[in-house]
C-alpha cells in the first residue's frame, strides 16, 4: 500500500522528491535536534494522485487522522479544542523552492467556540482574535475562493475608522468584529459559511495547497525557473507557535550569510510580536536581525548557535525562519538559501577557504548565468547628484525604465517593447508577472527578506526595498519623495548594489568583473568579488575538456574575444565583410553578363577579403581560425525589391527616365527572388552555381596565410562548408578549395594546408554524417539552422508570431533558440557525432550557434563528446565557466555525493 504521510521525525534532507525541500529540511532539523514544532508531511505522490483525479488519494484521509492524533496525545490537547486548542498550520513545500507562489493555512482549529478557549489559556483576548480573523481571511481566500483584496479592504476601513496606523491599533474587540466581517464576507460571495469543524479545516486546507500547484503565479514562476509541472507539491501540518502573543515573542527571517553579496555575519529581519507572513510580506517594517540581541539574547545566542550548526551540517548558505513564542525559540524553516550571483561566488571561495567545501564544489556551486550578470554595466553616478531616496539593497545591478504602478501595467509596457520599473507599497505573489517583465523592483516597505526581495534575488532582478522616504499612491499612479512628484512614465535608475534610486537615466560603466576580463586588472572597490570570479575561472580551465572558441568577424572582435579566454575563432562569417562601402563591388559581381565582369569584380573583392584574414589571423595567432565561406544567399546584398519599384515607378510618375542601373538591379532582385530564402539558395549550393565565388574567397584565406607566415606569424585557418546537405556537394567545393589552396602554395612558395570541414546544420547531413565525413576534416553544428529545419520554424517568423503562445501553455520549457533541443536537435548531433566519428575517428567536432554560449547547451555538448563551443565574445567566459562545471557532473563533491548538476536543485545559479 502506498504511503502518504510521514512524521518529521520519519525523514531527512535526501528524501526532498517525495517530502518537498520544507518537508525534508523540517525532517533534518529535527534529525540534528534543533526546536521544531512537531508535525508531519503529507507527500509529493498525494498532491500528484489528487491533481489527475481530482480527489483526495484512498487512505489519505486515515493516515492524517494517525498522524494527528499522534500529535495531539504529545501535546495533551485536541485540535481545536474548546478550552486549550491546539491549532496546526499547513504550508506548502514542492521539490524546488517556488517563494510565495502557492498557499499557507494558518490557526487551523480555530472556531467560535476555540477562540474563547485560547483567549483563556494564553491570557491574551486580542492574540486570540488577531489569530482567528487571519485564519478565516487565509481560508476564505485560499480555500473558499474569495478574492483576498476584499478581505484587506474591511481591514482598511476598520483601522480607517478606528484611526488605526497599523493591526497594532485594533484591540480585542475590533478583531473580533472583524472576524464576523470576514464570515458576512465569504457568505456574500460563495453562498457557504466558513467552516466549524476543525477536522474539516484540515481536510479542505490541504486540499487547497494541493490545488495551489496550479494556480497561474506557481505555473508562471515554474515556465521561468525551468521546474517540471508534474512534480507536485507536499503539504507540511505542523503544530502552530505564535510570535504574536505580545513584546516576548516575534518571528524573523534569517540568513547565514547575506544573500546579496555573501559577507560573513548574520543578516535578516524580525519583527515583535507578529507571525512570519508578517515579515515575509512586508505590511510592516522589520527591525535588522541584530536588534534580537538587544531585544531577547537568550533567544539571539541560540539562534547564532542553531544557525552555525545549520551552516556547517549543510556546507552552505543557510535560510532559516523561526519565531519566539514567549521567550523560547523555535525552528521553522531552513533550506540553502537563494543568493544573488556576486553572493554566490563569494560564499563559495569563502567556503571553500574555511575548508567546509573543496574547490570542484565550489565550481559546481557557481554559474554562468551569474557571471553573466556580474559582466552587466554598472550605473557612473559620480555626475548625477543625490538619489531621489534610498532602500534596502535587495539584490544587485543596474536597471533603467519607466515608473509603474501595477503588474498589469509592467507586463502591457514591457510587451511593447518598453523598459519599465514596478513600484510598489510591497508585494505580493499577484505581482509575479509585472516582476517578471520589469527591469527593476521598488517598494516602500520590507527588508532582504521580504516577498520582492526574495523573489527578485531569485530571478537576478534589481530591487530595491523598504525605501521608507518614497509615498507610494497607486490609484493616482505616482510616488511622492519630499517635495517631488514621480509620475507615471517618469524615467528612473534602480541601483540594486547601494540600495539607490535616481530620476532619469543614469550613465552605465563597464562593470568591475567585465572590467577584469578586458584588462587582467583585479584591484578595486570590488576586489575580493574579482578575485573569487579569477578564482573559479582558473578552476574551470584546469578541468575542462571542451575548448571555448568565439565567434568574431573583425580583428577587433577576435582580439577581444581572446583577451576573454577564447582559444580561437569557430565562426567567421565572411558575408559580414561584403556590407558598407563593399556593397556596390559585391552589386557589380552580381550584375557581371560575362565571365571577364565577373572576374573584374571578383579581382577588386580579393584584396578586400585579404586584408580581412589577415587582421583576424594576426588577432589569432597560434589559434585556429575557422572561416566560413559565403552563406546567405546573393540577393540579401542587392537593394529591397520593394523599395527597388517603388524608387522606379516614382520616377517613372515624375517623366524622368529610370536609371539603367535601377533597371538592372530590379531585375537581377526579380530574378533572384525566392519565396522560401534560408531553404533556396545559399551556402554551398550557391558555391557551386556562382563561378568564382568559393575561388576569390579560398584565394584571398590562402593569401592570407602566406602574408602572416612571411610575417613570422602562426596562422591557423580552417575552412568551412556551409549548409551541406550530401557529401557530393562537399566533394564538389572541397576540390575546389584545395586545387587553390595548391594555386596559392606554388605561385608563394609557401605550403598552404587548411583543413576543410563543414556545418552540420541540415538533418538530412546530421543522418549521413558517416558519409560526409569522408570528405570532412572537421564537423560544426550550426544549431541555430539544424533547430530550424527539425522544427520547421522559421525564426524571424515564429518568434513574434507564436512562441509567446507557446510557451505559456508549456509547449516549450524554453525556446528552442535559447537553450537545445535535447530530444530532437540533440539527438540529431549525437547521431552525427557517432557516426562521423566512426567513419574518421580523429574528426574534429564543434559547435557554432549562439548555443554554444548557453549554460545548459554547454553541459550537453560536453555530455554529447564534442570538442569545442563557439559563442559570442561576451559568452565566451560564461562558455569556460560552464565547460568546467559539465566536466564535474556526476562526479562527488567533499561531502561524497555526486552532483548531477541539475538547475532546479542548485539556488546558485539563481
Amino acid at each position: 500500500m502506498v504511503r502518504y504521510v510521514y512524521a518529521f521525525t520519519e525523514g531527512g534532507r535526501d528524501m526532498a522528491e517525495l517530502l518537498g525541500g520544507k518537508g525534508a529540511n523540517l525532517a533534518e532539523m529535527t534529525r540534528m535536534g534543533l526546536p521544531v514544532p512537531p508535525g508531519f508531511t503529507v507527500t509529493t505522490e498525494a498532491c500528484r494522485v489528487f491533481l489527475a483525479t481530482g480527489a483526495e488519494p484512498d487512505g489519505l484521509s486515515q493516515e492524517i487522522s494517525g498522524h494527528l492524533t499522534a500529535l495531539e496525545e504529545a501535546a495533551g490537547r485536541r485540535l481545536g479544542q474548546p478550552d486549550d486548542p491546539l491549532l496546526l498550520s499547513v504550508r506548502s513545500g514542492a521539490r524546488f523552492s517556488m517563494p510565495g507562489m502557492m498557499e499557507t493555512i494558518l490557526d487551523v482549529g480555530l472556531n467560535d467556540a476555540s477562540v474563547q478557549g485560547l483567549a483563556k489559556s494564553s491570557g491574551n483576548e486580542r492574540f486570540a482574535w488577531d489569530s482567528y480573523r487571519r485564519l478565516v481571511q487565509m481560508f476564505g481566500s485560499t480555500v473558499m475562493g474569495v478574492d483576498g483584496a476584499l478581505f484587506e479592504d474591511v481591514m482598511t476601513r476598520l483601522k480607517q475608522d478606528r484611526g488605526a496606523a497599523d493591526d497594532l491599533g485594533l484591540d480585542a474587540g475590533d478583531l473580533a468584529e472583524l472576524v464576523e466581517a470576514y464570515k458576512e464576507l465569504i457568505h456574500q460571495h460563495t453562498g457557504d459559511h466558513f467552516p466549524q469543524l476543525p477536522a474539516e479545516q484540515l481536510r479542505r486546507a490541504v486540499l487547497a495547497v494541493f490545488s495551489s500547484w496550479n494556480v497561474e503565479r506557481a505555473r508562471l514562476y515554474r515556465r521561468r525557473e525551468h521546474i517540471p509541472d508534474d512534480l507536485g507539491t507536499a503539504v507540511n501540518v505542523q503544530t502552530m507557535v505564535f510570535g504574536n502573543l505580545g513584546p516576548d515573542s516575534g518571528s524573523g527571517v534569517a540568513f547565514t550569510r547575506d544573500p546579496a553579496t555573501g559577507r560573513p555575519g548574520l543578516y535578516g529581519d524580525y519583527l515583535p510580536n507578529a507571525q512570519g507572513e508578517d515579515v515575509v510580506a512586508g505590511i510592516r517594517n522589520t527591525v535588522p536581525l541584530a536588534e534580537l540581541e538587544r531585544l531577547d539574547p537568550t533567544s539571539y545566542n541560540e539562534l547564532r548557535a542553531h544557525m552555525r550548526a545549520l551552516e556547517e551540517h549543510y556546507r552552505d548558505l543557510c535560510d532559516i525562519e523561526f519565531t519566539i513564542e514567549r521567550g523560547r525559540l523555535w525552528m521553522l524553516q531552513t533550506r540553502v538559501g537563494k543568493r544573488t550571483a556576486e553572493a554566490a561566488f563569494a560564499i563559495a571561495a569563502e567556503l571553500v577557504d574555511e575548508g567546509l567545501i573543496d574547490a570542484d564544489e565550489g565550481l559546481r556551486r557557481v554559474g554562468g548565468e551569474g557571471l553573466a550578470r556580474l559582466m552587466f554595466p554598472r550605473f557612473d553616478t559620480s555626475g548625477i547628484g543625490e538619489p531621489l531616496a534610498r532602500g534596502i539593497p535587495a539584490s544587485p545591478g543596474a536597471a533603467v525604465g519607466a515608473a509603474v504602478f501595477d503588474s498589469a501595467e509592467a507586463v502591457r509596457r514591457a510587451a511593447a517593447g518598453e523598459k519599465v520599473v514596478l513600484v510598489r507599497q510591497e508585494t505580493t505573489p499577484d505581482d509575479l508577472p509585472g516582476m517578471v517583465a520589469a527591469q527593476a523592483v521598488l517598494t516602500s516597505r520590507g527588508g532582504k527578506t521580504s516577498h520582492a526581495a526574495v523573489v527578485a534575488r531569485g530571478m537576478g532582478k534589481v530591487c530595491v526595498c523598504g525605501a521608507e522616504e518614497i509615498d507610494v499612491d497607486p490609484r493616482r499612479r505616482r510616488f511622492t519623495v519630499g517635495g517631488t512628484v514621480v509620475e507615471e512614465g517618469a524615467v528612473l535608475s534602480v541601483d540594486g548594489s547601494a540600495g539607490a534610486v535616481y530620476a532619469g537615466a543614469a550613465p552605465l560603466v563597464d562593470s568591475a568583473v567585465m572590467r577584469y576580463f578586458e584588462t587582467g586588472d583585479r584591484s578595486g572597490p570590488s576586489a575580493e568579488l574579482v578575485e573569487a570570479v579569477a578564482r573559479f575561472m582558473e578552476r574551470a580551465d584546469g578541468v575542462r575538456r571542451l575548448g571555448v572558441r568565439a565567434n568574431a568577424d573583425t580583428p577587433e572582435d577576435a582580439a577581444r574575444a581572446r583577451r576573454f579566454g577564447a582559444e580561437g575563432i569557430g565562426l567567421c562569417r565572411t558575408e559580414h565583410m561584403f556590407l558598407g562601402e563593399r556593397r556596390p563591388l559585391v552589386e557589380a559581381m552580381i550584375l557581371a553578363r560575362t565571365d571577364a565582369e565577373r572576374d573584374r569584380a571578383l579581382a577588386r573583392l580579393l584584396p578586400l577579403q585579404r586584408q580581412d584574414f589577415t587582421g583576424i589571423l594576426e588577432a589569432m595567432d597560434g589559434l585556429p581560425v575557422t572561416i566560413r565561406l559565403l552563406d546567405p544567399p546573393l540577393h540579401e546584398f542587392l537593394p529591397d525589391r520593394t523599395e527597388l519599384a517603388v524608387r522606379l515607378a516614382a520616377a517613372q510618375a515624375r517623366g524622368i527616365e529610370p536609371s539603367a542601373h535601377d533597371r538592372e538591379l530590379l531585375d537581377a532582385v526579380n530574378r533572384m527572388h525566392e519565396e522560401n530564402p534560408m531553404l533556396g539558395l545559399r551556402g554551398v549550393r550557391l558555391g557551386l552555381v556562382a563561378p568564382g565565388l568559393v575561388a576569390m574567397q579560398v584565394r584571398a584565406v590562402a593569401e592570407a596565410v602566406v602574408e602572416r607566415r612571411r610575417a613570422g606569424g602562426d596562422p591557423r585557418a580552417e575552412i568551412m562548408v556551409p549548409l551541406i546537405d550530401t557529401v557530393e556537394e562537399l566533394r564538389l567545393v572541397g576540390e575546389e578549395v584545395r586545387r587553390v589552396l595548391a594555386e596559392v602554395s606554388e605561385e608563394s612558395g609557401v605550403v598552404v594546408d587548411c583543413p576543410v570541414g563543414t556545418m552540420i546544420e541540415l538533418p538530412r547531413a546530421a543522418l549521413t554524417a558517416g558519409r560526409i565525413a569522408e570528405e570532412a576534416e572537421f564537423f560544426s553544428f550550426g544549431t541555430n539552422d539544424l533547430t530550424q529545419t527539425t522544427w520547421g520554424f522559421s525564426r524571424d517568423d515564429v518568434e513574434a508570431a507564436f512562441f509567446s503562445a507557446y510557451l505559456d501553455k508549456g509547449v516549450f520549457k524554453v525556446s528552442p533558440f535559447e537553450t537545445i533541443d535535447r530530444e530532437g536537435v540533440g539527438r540529431l548531433v549525437g547521431i552525427a557525432v557517432a557516426e562521423g566519428r566512426a567513419a574518421r575517428p580523429d574528426l574534429k567536432i564543434g559547435v557554432c550557434g549562439e548555443h554554444g554560449g548557453d549554460p545548459e547547451s554547454v553541459h550537453f555538448f560536453h555530455t554529447a563528446g564534442l570538442d569545442y563551443v563557439s559563442c559570442s565574445p561576451f559568452r565566451v567566459p560564461v562558455a569556460r565557466l560552464e565547460a568546467g562545471r559539465a566536466a564535474l557532473e556526476g562526479t562527488p563533491g567533499k561531502n561524497g555525493r555526486a552532483r548531477e548538476g541539475n538547475r532546479h536543485d542548485d539556488p546558485h545559479r539563481r
